[in-house]
């Protein structure tokens, strides 16, 4: 496969830095086997521990790394708007900060570039407990029914799509969890062509996950309620 002339990944990030140096440093040895030019950024939102300190540090040894901070934590959806807007390449990739995900498979992502405006990766087997998966299968089938949005797996962390999705759709609103969603319903709207690849899934090493918090999954609900509205009537 040939290199991509350049790429931009970024990273949502808060309170990992327990994972954030492995998951930054394990992309940096990974990108140059498929990209000319690449950065790196880790978009920390609020974290209260070393998180943003961590990176700062990268970064003065490595010009290919950037970090966009918050000054308060503003929810996983306002991290995806702003790596979304930071970054300056034509693709664009992002993915968890905690390692979940293994990052060499960005090359599965860069070999279904043909045809596609996003490709999103699906979990071949999810590593967490029953509820968040019985939740996310009542949330995909909740964002099938309102808005006929039918992929395997939503809220998958890993993702590619071009620059051009970004500028073309409605700008995101949602600050929370609804914010995959959110862009997926625009982009398909929108007519851009999504292809799915399967994506293997590691149970976490360290910190804390958030999804499944209540005030997460409430969030979440509120937003697409709000949304409706607006998604539901969208036209390209």
């Amino acid at each position: 496969m040939s290199k991509q002339q350049a790429i931009s990944v970024f990273f949502p990030a808060y309170n990992e830095e327990k994972n954030i140096k492995n998951t930054v440093l394990n992309a940096l040895k990974i990108l140059p086997n498929y990209a000319k030019d690449y950065e790196v950024i880790v978009v920390d939102d609020g974290s209260q521990d070393k998180t943003a300190q961590i990176v700062g540090d990268l970064s003065q040894k490595n010009s290919h790394i950037r970090i966009i901070s918050h000054k308060r934590n503003q929810g996983y959806g306002a991290s995806l708007k702003s790596g979304l807007d930071g970054a300056k390449f034509p693709w664009i990739a992002f993915t968890d900060s905690d390692g979940q995900f293994d990052f060499s498979e960005i090359g599965e992502f860069l070999n279904e570039l043909n045809g596609a405006d996003l490709v999103i990766g699906y979990r071949k087997k999810r590593a967490e407990g029953w509820l968040r998966i019985f939740n996310a299968k009542g949330w995909a089938f909740l964002n099938r029914i309102l808005f006929g949005l039918n992929v395997k797996d939503i809220d998958c962390g890993f993702k590619l799509l071009k620059r051009k999705v970004i500028d073309s759709i409605p700008k995101l609103e949602s600050n929370g969890a609804m914010v995959s969603a959110e862009l997926l319903i625009k982009a398909k709207k929108m007519g851009f062509k999504i292809k799915e690849v399967p994506v293997t899934h590691l149970p976490r090493q360290e910190g804390n996950p958030s999804g499944a918090n209540f005030k997460v999954i409430g969030r979440a609900f509120k937003e697409l309620l709000r949304l409706y509205p607006k998604l539901k009537n969208l036209s390209s």
